[in-house]
C-alpha cells in the first residue's frame, strides 16, 4: 500500500493516504475504501506519521486523504498533520469529508486558520443527478440542490463508468460541478469488491468522447484508475 506520493502537472502537491477507523457510512453501492481501516489507533498512528513524515513541504500545499472523512482521524494524527504543516510551511491542506459530516468543517478550518493553513474541503458528489445518485450509489447525501450540497465544501469528486451513464450526463455533471466548486475530480470506475460493478462500455464511452474535452483543463482531475495519484493499491 502506497501512502504517500507528489503531483506535480495540475495543482501541484504532496499527497498522503491516512489511515483511521474507516468510514462511518459504509453504504455506498460502488465503494470498499473503508477496509482501509483499523479500530486500533496506535497502529494507525504509526501508519500515518510514517506516510506524513515523507512530507517535505516543496509546493507548500498537502492532500490528506483516509478512505473516509478527516473526522475519523484520532486526534494525535490531527496534531501531527498540524505539526507538519507548521514545519513543512504548508500553506494549504486539502482534505475530505462526507456530507454528512460537513457540520464539523468549520471547527476544522478554525483549527488550521490559527496555524496560518487555509484548507479546502473535497466532497464525494460523485453524480449530481439526485435520483441515481441515491437510488443506485446510496451516497446519502439528502440534498438534491447543487449550490446547497456545495455549501461548506470547496471541491467534489465524481464518479463514471457506471451503468446507465451517458456521454451527456458526464459533460453535465462536469459542467455543474465546474460551476459550484473550484476543482473537479473525475474518477472512473474500477472493479473491487463492492456490489455495483463498472460498464464496460460507459468507460469506453467516457475516455473516447468525455477524457479529451476535459484532460487539459486545470481545474479538473481525472483519475482512469484509482492509483492514478500514485497512492493505494495492495
Amino acid at each position: 500500500m502506497q501512502r504517500y506520493s507528489m503531483i506535480q502537472d495540475k495543482n501541484p502537491r504532496e499527497i498522503v493516504l491516512l489511515r483511521g477507523q474507516g468510514c462511518r457510512y459504509r453504504q455506498c453501492t460502488f465503494c470498499d475504501y473503508y477496509l482501509d481501516a483499523s479500530r486500533d489507533e496506535g497502529e494507525n498512528f504509526q501508519i500515518n506519521k510514517e506516510a506524513l513524515g515523507k512530507v517535505t513541504g516543496e509546493f507548500g500545499v498537502l492532500e490528506a486523504i483516509n478512505s473516509g472523512s478527516f473526522c475519523e482521524l484520532d486526534e494525535s494524527t490531527l496534531a501531527l498533520l498540524e505539526t507538519i504543516c507548521r514545519e513543512k510551511h504548508i500553506h494549504t491542506l486539502h482534505v475530505e469529508c462526507h456530507w454528512l459530516y460537513r457540520r464539523a468543517i468549520p471547527e476544522f478550518r478554525k483549527r488550521f486558520a490559527a496555524i496560518n493553513v487555509q484548507v479546502k474541503v473535497k466532497q464525494g458528489v460523485e453524480t449530481f443527478d439526485a435520483e441515481y445518485r441515491e437510488r443506485v450509489m446510496r451516497k446519502g447525501i439528502r440534498e438534491e440542490d447543487p449550490a446547497k450540497i456545495a455549501e461548506d465544501f470547496d471541491e467534489c469528486c465524481l464518479l463514471f463508468g457506471l451503468p446507465g451513464q451517458t456521454v451527456d450526463s458526464m459533460k453535465k455533471d462536469i459542467e455543474i460541478g465546474l460551476t459550484w466548486f473550484s476543482r473537479v475530480c473525475v474518477n472512473l470506475m474500477v472493479s473491487n469488491s463492492a456490489n455495483l460493478a463498472p460498464d464496460v462500455q460507459v468507460r469506453e464511452d467516457f475516455i473516447r468522447e468525455v477524457y479529451p474535452v476535459y484532460r487539459d483543463n486545470p481545474r479538473v482531475d481525472i483519475l482512469l484508475e484509482n492509483t492514478d495519484f500514485g497512492v493505494g493499491g495492495k
